[in-house]
């Protein structure tokens, strides 16, 4: 009797055991989630992350609370991510920076991006375009190869600063075209495109954003377009690829991801609620009002992607030696 009495209350109490894990499980999230972005307010990724943050606070029925850390391009905020707890509701929006280029250009980070974190979902991306000033000799990027071929070193191009996405891209190109130009890094998109609209540098890799209307006026050209297809907003415009650098692209993505060690029920809920956000129409509408591409990739195409532009830009930043310290 003694003994079915216990096989009784140990079968009770593990059912009380599964039940509280199940309610516990099926609760989340129970309190407002934060979302690290490591930009100031108002840029591309901050508004990405904004977009994402106020539609998983309707999902959720929780706030979440988008905090900017700036700094160290990307790595205050990298660095804080990091430390966060992995219970699902510390989350980190993501770029190439962050999570692809930093990890090669400075030596001594505190963390590692691959083993740190876990991918929930990429979200978008944005393809570059090569523009140059108004007054290039330069129309084609066969003509602009030519002419940088001619005077080497002696073509100026600028960039958003040492290291950013717009720096490597240059980067690859010089790689993949036997081309050298003088770098000329400014603090940030706006004084890179200002130089260039001024004459004051030769060309850039910069959002077609940023210079299509321009374009339009005359003030700058744009050689081509860095991306596996042709930007929508200017089909006229060919690749790189179709100019004779094949498999070029240089840009930026987006992504959302998590401290390592979220429960895979928690990761795989916020997933889905991140890919109902970026298939969307309210999403690409507001991508493509920034000259972004909606791209969804889910957590594990995510993880690859992440690792194959670990591995891409790696290669250039050695190449190039580019290298800082924080």
């Amino acid at each position: 009797m003694n003994r079915a009495v216990g096989r009784i209350l140990l079968a009770f109490s593990a059912f009380c055991m599964l039940s509280t894990g199940a309610q516990a499980q099926t609760a989340y999230p129970d309190k407002p989630l934060k979302m690290l972005v490591s930009w100031p307010p108002g840029g591309v990724t901050d508004t990405i992350a904004r977009f994402a943050a106020d539609n998983l606070a309707k999902s959720f029925g929780q706030s979440v609370v988008v905090e900017n850390r700036p700094g160290a391009n990307g790595i205050v905020g990298t660095q804080a991510a990091a430390k966060l707890p992995p219970d699902g509701y510390g989350l980190m929006a993501v770029t190439a920076e962050t999570h692809a280029i930093n990890p090669s250009v400075y030596k001594n980070l505190t963390y590692d991006v691959l083993r740190d974190f876990d991918p929930v979902a990429m979200l978008a991306r944005v393809s570059f375009v090569l523009a140059g000033k108004a007054g290039l000799e330069s129309s084609t990027v066969q003509e602009l190869i030519t002419l940088a071929k001619s005077r080497p070193g002696r073509l100026s191009a600028a960039s958003y600063g040492i290291g950013s996405t717009s720096h490597v891209g240059l980067a690859s190109f010089e790689k993949s075209t036997a081309t050298e130009f003088t770098h000329v890094p400014f603090q940030g998109v706006v004084p890179a495109v200002n130089a260039l609209l001024a004459g004051q540098v030769d060309i850039a890799f910069v959002n077609a954003f940023n210079v299509e209307q321009h374009r339009k006026a005359g003030k700058v050209k744009i050689l081509g377009a860095a991306g596996a297809r042709r930007i929508n907003t200017i089909p006229d415009v060919p690749t790189l690829s179709e100019q004779g650098v094949p498999g070029f692209e240089a840009g930026n993505w987006y992504g959302i991801v998590a401290p390592r060690g979220v429960p895979p029920a928690i990761r795989q809920r916020l997933e889905a609620e991140l890919q109902k956000i970026a298939t969307s129409q309210a999403f690409a509408d507001r991508a493509r009002a920034m000259g972004v591409e909606v791209e969804y990739r889910n957590a594990a195409q995510f993880g690859e992607f992440l690792r194959t532009e670990g591995r891409r830009w790696g290669e250039v930043v050695r190449d190039k030696k580019i290298e800082l310290s924080q």
